[in-house]
């Protein structure tokens, strides 16, 4: 059996992110990745080698935000192996079936001149509102970069700015009433507090279900941030596509003596005594790990599939019972479309500039619209007789992602895991079968070609990836890339459990990762790095433990009085 200090189970990007800081810290690390490409949701590939060579596509994920919320790139010093971020400006277009369009760009400025030409006073409370939710992510950017449960890690994060962002939310009573209030309404009911124009409120509710629920979900009004995390930091794409990270990650890992296996699928957790003592594969290899084993898949898959019962039940009783029941998922999912192109996209019927193609494009023509296309999702519906839909021409920022002049197309539709009335039949039992997921694909081309008309003759090739077949590849619960839902119920200390929330299970040197963990899913790598600080907090002498909480209350207490 070979050895190591820690095994990693799986290749994501929070695993790859946790690998890297633990091998920075001396441990030997091996990562075990099911597919023959590491990255699990953050890969770029080339999908289609014959029917379109040299055509590099983004098979999941895209637009990077929340890796600019925390240290990870500057701390693992990623651009010195290979990562280069491009950013977006423009960074969204949304056009509306009656000619208006929203058009926002990285300044907050430009983006209000644009409202204003529509709606002066929607342009007015579109400053305040950004403005709100940027001192509000400020505020919460210390706990996003801290393990859930770690006061002393949370209070340590605060600087100046950070702490005058904290107080200018909830600075006062009716303050911290309303940001409560916030946290708890939903997305939508947000937009309509403060905007009239529906031109506007479209895309920000549009984006706000990019966590995976319809716009009037209660408890998801953090949704609301993601058009101000636009403006600052701002959106961006490493330059490769998404899987320029990884390579990025893998780089470092690689010259830091670590180990990454891929085709290496993870049977069993190996538990001796109550501790993770290593794993086996499919084909019967074992692998030690001496410190731990930390899993970058989700929680239900870990204790239901990978543990034997025995090991769990009499540490943990109720566990399996708590994983099975109370995690939720709401049965929405992604079709995703790849399009290879002639040539871009252009929106003839809204005075078409290129410049509109180097952001996200949306199709939500109403608050409406964006509603059915989610809500739709959750009884078990294709919402396809009006589809909505978030695309992305990379190739319009980054050339090198296609042959010369060519480009491609990233197409997020959302749609059920588990389709209504056909249980039991199609991959998986969902219903989904290559003939459905290719008519609900040229029902989509369909919807965008009523904005930009030349799409259906520009295509060279397609693929349609379904939403079983999303689950099957990512090794995802019921096809969710989060891994569970983002609910405030399921965030924070609730995220999987409260018992495992913070990174650690009742199986002593069983760690947890991933966006099943806080702060959740999407490119951030804090998870990765979150888990690696527990490791590293509880394998350190105590009297080290004690000298950095007592620096994090020192430095945070210097920058109190500094503002005072």
């Amino acid at each position: 059996m070979q050895a190591y200090d820690v095994v990693i189970i799986g290749a994501g990007h929070n695993g790859l992110v946790c690998a890297a800081y633990l091998l920075k810290a001396g441990y030997s690390v091996l990562l075990l990745e099911k597919r023959s490409v590491p990255g699990g949701a953050a890969t770029t590939e080339e999908s289609l080698p014959e029917e379109a060579p040299g055509f590099k596509f983004n098979l999941c994920a895209i637009d990077h935000e929340f890796i600019h919320l925390g240290p990870v790139v500057e701390e693992l010093e990623l651009e010195k192996y290979g990562l280069k971020y491009l950013y977006c400006d423009p960074v969204v277009f949304c056009p509306h079936p009656d000619g208006k369009y929203f058009l926002g760009h990285k300044s907050l400025e430009k983006t209000c001149t644009e409202i204003a030409r529509y709606s002066e006073r929607d342009a007015k409370k579109y400053a305040e509102y950004t403005e709100y939710w940027q001192r509000a992510i400020g505020a919460m950017i210390p706990m996003f970069n801290a393990p859930p449960k770690s006061v002393l890690d949370i209070v340590g994060n605060y600087d100046v700015q950070k702490l005058k962002d904290l107080f200018s939310v909830i600075g006062s009573p009716s303050k911290t009433l309303d940001f409560v209030r916030n946290m708890l309404t939903s997305a939508e009911d947000i937009i309509n507090e403060w905007f009239d124009s529906e031109f506007l409120k479209a895309p920000l509710a549009r984006l706000s279900a990019e966590l995976g629920a319809p716009p009037s979900q209660k408890s998801l009004g953090i949704g609301s941030i993601m058009m101000a995390m636009r403006h600052n930091p701002g959106m961006a794409r490493p330059r490769g596509g998404t899987g320029a990270l990884v390579q990025a990650l893998l780089n470092l890992v690689k010259s830091q003596g670590g180990v990454v296996l891929t085709d290496q699928q993870v049977e069993r957790i190996l538990v001796d005594d109550g501790r993770a003592v290593g794993v086996r594969v499919a084909g019967g290899t074992e692998y030690r790990a001496t410190k731990g084993v930390i899993s970058n898949i989700d929680a239900k898959r870990v204790f239901l599939q990978l543990l034997e019962p025995g090991d769990v039940n009499g540490l943990a009783p109720e566990l399996h019972e708590r994983l099975e029941r109370r995690i939720v998922n709401n049965n929405e999912t992604i079709l995703k479309i790849d399009l290879a192109l002639e040539e871009p996209l252009r929106f003839e019927h809204h005075n078409h500039r290129d410049e509109y193609l180097i952001g996200s494009v949306l199709i939500a023509d109403s608050v409406r619209h964006v509603e059915i296309a989610h809500s739709a999702c959750t009884v078990g519906d294709i919402p396809d007789a009006d589809p909505s839909m978030y695309i992305v021409m990379p190739t319009m920022l980054d050339p090198s992602m296609a042959p010369p002049g060519k480009h491609t197309l990233w197409i997020e539709f959302f749609a059920p895991y588990q389709i209504a009335g056909k249980e039991g039949t199609g991959l998986r039992g969902t219903g989904w079968t290559d003939e459905l997921k290719n008519k609900v694909a040229d029902r989509v081309i369909d919807k965008l070609a009523d904005y930009a008309p030349n799409v259906k003759n520009s295509i060279i090739a397609r693929r349609v990836e379904s939403p079983a077949e999303l689950g099957e590849r990512l090794g995802a619960y019921k096809g969710n890339y989060y891994h569970i839902d983002m609910t405030l119920d399921q965030m924070v200390f609730f995220r999987p459990l409260p018992e495992i929330a913070n990174y650690k299970t009742p199986i002593e040197g069983l760690y947890l990762t991933g966006a099943g963990t806080h702060p959740g899913g999407s490119i951030s790598g804090m998870p990765g790095r979150n888990c690696a600080r527990v490791f590293l907090q509880t394998h350190q002498p105590f009297s080290q433990k004690l000298r950095e909480a007592g620096n994090s209350v020192r430095e945070t207490l210097e920058s109190v009085l500094r503002i005072n």
